[in-house]
């Protein structure tokens, strides 16, 4: 579905945010207060404007509330940052995603009413650390403080050859699987019949610390 997007800061994070967003059709509004970065961006963006976003003026002549997303990308300047978040949300704006440098940032952006807050550095540096310690968990998402979704390859040739039912995930993990990859086809909510090959990706879905055990179950 088409929706309309407003990043403002367009370093690293924004820009490959704004190409990712064009590229799949979707209209994006880039803002910076840098000529150098709203200019690299000029050809790709729907619109983009050199602005202050820590002046609410600009904000509201830009109709920031009018947005399906508004994505506050500024880097270092965490006072710029603040600021064009609380702006933001005094002009109405619906879904306000922020960028955090640190916990502080991350803690006050969220007291002052962003409704999602990222930090990228500390989330890439989590993703390679999982990958590091478990090489057969192909990707993981955490769905919030208690609960992950992961793709987990099967190595463990004892999972091989028996059915999700005898394998019994859900009963001895809490988890539920919710979609099985063989050979590059995707199967979405497998029956319990579905016997396991080498090698399948699983997907599931359930408690952090039991996506670490099942991890380690198929890894043997």
């Amino acid at each position: 579905m088409r929706q309309t997007y407003a990043i403002i800061g367009l370093g690293r994070f924004g820009g490959a945010l704004l190409e990712t967003l064009v590229a799949n059709g979707q209209d994006v509004l880039g803002i910076d207060i840098n000529e150098e970065h709203v200019n690299d961006y000029r050809d790709i963006a729907t619109q983009v404007v050199i602005a202050d976003a820590q002046e609410d003026d600009v904000l509201r002549k830009l109709d920031i509330a009018s947005f399906d997303h508004v994505i506050i990308a500024i880097g270092h300047n965490m006072q710029a940052s603040i600021l064009a978040t609380i702006n933001a949300k005094d002009l109405g704006a619906k879904n306000v995603i922020a960028k955090a440098e640190n916990r502080t940032h991350l803690r006050v952006l969220t007291k002052i009413g962003a409704d999602f807050v990222v930090q990228p550095e500390r989330e890439m540096g989590e993703r390679i650390g999982r990958k590091l310690l478990a090489p057969n968990m192909l990707n993981f998402i955490e769905l919030s403080d208690d609960y992950s979704m992961a793709e987990v390859q099967i190595v463990n040739p004892a999972f091989a050859g028996k059915t999700l039912s005898e394998l019994k995930i859900r009963k001895k993990f809490g988890l539920n699987v919710i979609a099985v990859r063989h050979d590059g086809e995707v199967i979405v909510a497998p029956e319990a019949s579905y016997r396991v090959h080498h090698l399948d990706i699983l997907s599931v879905v359930g408690p952090k610390d039991m996506v670490d055990d099942f991890d380690q179950m198929t890894n043997k």
